[in-house]
């Protein structure tokens, strides 16, 4: 079968789904794209948008039946679905075992004690009270971070405990602890991996944290760590995809200790918030390369063209209802400034409404288009 003429889906209809169809018109893919509804970001531009439950066993089996290639955009789907669709013959990216592992953070963090990749040490959880038993005990101390094992999401699921106080507001449900790491810097690494085992990896970013929402705030590339650390993050992120089997992308997010170290936080396998900036600034995008390597085609090229920083465009505070961008006539009036509105009718505090790609030829220049931009453009209703 010609390659290209595969027909392929994808479950899950948000921003990253929608950025996926517009690389795969490129080369003139047959997509299919499912979710809950058409007001999905996905819908908009998607040939053949699919209403359905991503969750739904039924949903999903029947999505994927008439399709060669099935890939995700989020994780919180329905795995079973996924594996009955890959004995039946169907190509499923990410396999559905390695999706398995990553969505439960606690088996991630198992995975890497087990691969031996360095990571922060962590405690399992069976639910809050568990972890109250652990403080009394003596077992577990307060500092830590609290994380869901599962459905946690653009900063969600997570709750860092750094006083006694803090503990009234402990999650429920399966969770994780980890000790508190002193950061130097947050980092991510971007591989891709085809289905014939060639891989690739775009540079290094540099990631900064919104101090309430825990989203990424704000990213540059290339990233102020060193070459020989780079060089290292990059490879730890090779061996990882390799040995969880990867098929496309698999995004590693890394701390950079105070003492040069690196320590993995956590993956995911598809394209991710890290990347966004290579559809303008790299030679080949994190979401051509996705397709690439799960059609078995080259992979690309992910050099770095010229240096960027990505904003996140967040809902404001105090804001909720329909979408107004206010500001934007502006910044679309600078020189190497790139928005992209997801599309998404309401807004509410902190939800990722879009995104701003920020390139010149020097990084500092790029950083202070990026400082206006993040002063001028707000999302609000």
């Amino acid at each position: 079968m010609n390659r290209l003429s595969q027909k392929i889906g994808i479950i899950g209809g948000g921003q990253l789904g929608k950025m996926l169809c517009q690389a795969g018109s490129k080369l003139g893919l047959d997509i299919s794209v499912m979710d809950k509804d058409s007001t999905f970001p996905s819908a908009q531009i998607c040939r053949d948008f699919v209403c359905g439950d991503i969750n739904n066993y039924d949903d999903v089996l029947a999505f994927g039946l008439n399709l060669d290639v099935i890939t995700i955009e989020i994780e919180n789907i329905n795995v079973s679905a996924l594996e009955e669709l890959e004995k039946l013959g169907k190509s499923v990216y990410p396999k559905p075992s390695s999706l398995k592992i990553i969505r439960d953070k606690g088996l991630q963090k198992e995975f890497y004690q087990a691969s031996g990749f360095p990571s922060s040490s962590f405690r399992l959880h069976k639910d809050a009270s568990d972890i109250l038993q652990a403080i009394t005990e003596g077992t577990l101390s307060i500092p830590f971070v609290q994380k869901l094992r599962s459905d946690g999401y653009d900063g969600k699921g997570v709750h860092v405990v750094r006083v006694q106080d803090d503990l009234a507001n402990l999650m429920k449900g399966p969770s994780l602890t980890e000790d508190i790491v002193d950061i130097d810097k947050e980092i991510a690494v971007i591989v891709g991996r085809s289905i014939n085992g060639d891989m690739a990896t775009f540079p290094a970013v540099e990631m900064h944290f919104h101090p309430v929402a825990n989203l990424v705030e704000y990213l540059f590339c290339p990233s102020s760590i060193s070459n020989e650390l780079s060089e290292a993050a990059e490879k730890l992120a090779i061996q990882i995809a390799h040995k969880m089997d990867i098929v496309g992308l698999l995004a590693v997010e890394m701390f950079v200790t105070k003492e040069g170290k690196l320590l993995v936080n956590e993956v995911a396998p598809r394209p991710h918030n890290s990347g966004h900036h290579t559809i303008e600034a790299n030679v080949t995008s994190q979401y051509e390369m996705h397709l690439r390597a799960i059609l078995g085609l080259p992979l690309g090229d992910p050099s770095l063209v010229r240096p960027a920083v990505m904003v996140n465009l967040l809902g404001e505070s105090g804001y909720s209802g329909p979408v107004n961008y206010q500001g934007i006539e502006e910044c679309l009036n600078i020189s190497g400034v790139y928005p992209h509105l997801y599309g998404k009718k309401d807004t509410k505090p902190f939800r990722k409404m879009g995104h701003v790609t920020i390139v010149d030829e020097k990084l500092d220049d790029a950083i202070q288009k990026a400082k206006f931009v993040q002063n001028t453009l707000k999302v609000i209703s």
